[in-house]
């Protein structure tokens, strides 16, 4: 099955690499929902780890692709939606609504598996200028929460705070800052929770880089809601590999493969050290082992666990299951 479905993706590759735009099109649009119908079955053979190095290539071009094409697909539906009188209520118009609303669900279960206490102030980075995973888990499952919503385009901002500053609830708790995410320092160290969005580090050292900022930043005891993916839905988003994860200050708790119409794996993650080692340990130009290694042997804090813990039930996949995997 791996020499078909890497035919077929690199078939759409070729396609999708050769359009002079990537704005909504019906052209566009019949390329990349094949090109998701291709990659959302499970593909047991399939390791991208292992795949060859123009393989990679193409597939990390192929991702900054899609990730271009969902951002002009929000910049699209953000302006529709703000010629309504009240945005938030017309939301199903966006042709994926009904999957945010199925990974809204399943991240909040997740969060509610390992903590029962409701965070008062959470921060959502990478929201883009339609917010639909703040919105709806602001909306319908965190109803008394702040979210502190981040993105570097002072643009997507002004869109998304148009979205909601019509909603007479959302326009109190939907903040918007507009901030590099590696320049964003103390304010971490407020959240009780930190969703990091899947396009924000598109580069594994990119995405590292993230994580060790965010490990250096995060409260101790903080929860750390992560969006990776898995088999050849690595095709479409950046793989979040869980070791860069711990290195990084976190304890991982669980991380979850959904075989539906939802894409994204979610990987909860706990901040569990008070210290970071600085750039006096290790440097961008060690290693990702050196760094594994010199973050790993730092102190650790462990904090306090939050009561209420019930189980998930096997359809989590617990870090060692993870590791076996990899």
């Amino acid at each position: 099955m791996e020499g078909p479905l890497l035919r077929e993706v690199c078939a759409l590759y070729d396609q999708i690499s050769s359009l002079a735009s990537l704005k909504p099109s019906k052209n566009v649009d019949t390329l990349f929902t094949q090109l998701v119908l291709t990659c959302s079955p499970p593909a047991p053979g399939l390791d991208i780890a292992s795949l060859p190095q123009p393989l990679q290539a193409m597939r990390a071009h192929l991702i900054r692709l899609c990730a271009t094409a969902e951002a002009l697909l929000e910049v699209h539906f953000s302006s529709i939606l703000a010629s309504f009188e009240n945005p938030i209520h017309n939301l199903s118009i966006f042709p994926y609504y009904s999957n945010y609303l199925k990974l809204s669900l399943l991240e909040f279960d997740i969060l509610t598996s390992h903590c029962r206490r409701v965070p008062s102030s959470v921060a959502f980075v990478g929201s883009g200028p339609l917010p639909l995973s703040s919105i709806v888990m602001a909306s319908t499952h965190l109803k008394g929460t702040i979210f502190h919503n981040f993105d570097i385009d002072p643009a997507a901002n002004t869109m998304a705070g148009q979205l909601v500053c019509s909603d007479s609830d959302l326009s109190k708790r939907m903040v918007f800052h507009t901030a590099d995410v590696m320049e964003v320092t103390e304010a971490f160290g407020e959240y009780e929770v930190v969703f990091l969005a899947a396009l924000v580090g598109l580069e594994e050292e990119e995405k590292g880089r993230v994580l060790r900022h965010l490990g250096k930043h995060m409260a101790p005891g903080a929860y750390l809601m992560l969006r990776s993916a898995h088999g050849a839905r690595a095709f479409l988003y950046p793989v979040v590999d869980v070791r860069d994860v711990e290195a990084s200050g976190f304890e991982i708790l669980s991380v979850f493969h959904p075989t539906d119409e939802v894409i994204n794996s979610v990987v909860i993650a706990r901040k569990v050290t008070d210290l970071v080692p600085d750039n006096d340990n290790y440097n961008d130009n060690d290693t990702d082992d050196e760094k594994r290694a010199v973050l790993v042997n730092a102190p650790i804090i462990l904090a306090e666990k939050c009561s209420g813990f019930k189980d998930f039930g096997p359809m989590i996949e617990e870090l060692a299951i993870e590791e076996q995997l990899s």
